[in-house]
């Protein structure tokens, strides 16, 4: 033998024993592998069902009952009537009621009424309704409308 074979470091095989606890040491278990499966699992699915609550309550929920109101114009009649004119399309053999509003030079309310819209065997009706204010308007608006 010679003074390197005798300098040489000692190769030993490691055994299944401290194998399993380097694993542990690291997390490398496979009940760590099993709990971390259970949960990506779980996670994922309380993922689905939240999606599909969603999709339910915002989409499908509301999907058959949409109104829609389009101002068309409005005419001063005198200095405390503006007559508003405006469109709705809303399902057929719906009712709806509508806030209606007369505006100042400064964009401030001086005129409010609430009409009814009856319904119609038409998805989209034109109404005209005049509207008093408190003082001089300047335009008439709808403020908004909605099914009863």
């Amino acid at each position: 033998m010679t003074a390197i074979d005798e300098e040489a470091p000692e190769v030993r095989e490691v055994s299944a024993p401290e194998s399993s606890r380097l694993a542990a040491r690291y997390g490398r278990t496979p009940e760590k592998k099993r709990r971390d499966r259970l949960i990506y699992l779980v996670a994922g699915a309380a993922a689905a069902i939240v999606v599909t609550a969603w999709v339910l309550w915002a989409g499908l929920d509301q999907a058959g009952a949409t109104l829609d109101a389009e101002d068309k114009g409005s005419t001063i009649v005198n200095d405390r009537e503006v007559s508003i004119s405006f469109q709705v399309s809303m399902p057929v053999g719906k009712t709806a009621s509508c806030a209606l509003q007369v505006q100042n030079e400064a964009h401030g309310i001086v005129g409010w009424r609430i009409v009814s819209v009856p319904a119609s065997t038409r998805y989209t009706t034109s109404y005209t309704h005049t509207v008093l204010s408190s003082e001089m308007g300047v335009t008439g608006l709808i403020y908004r409308c909605w099914l009863t």
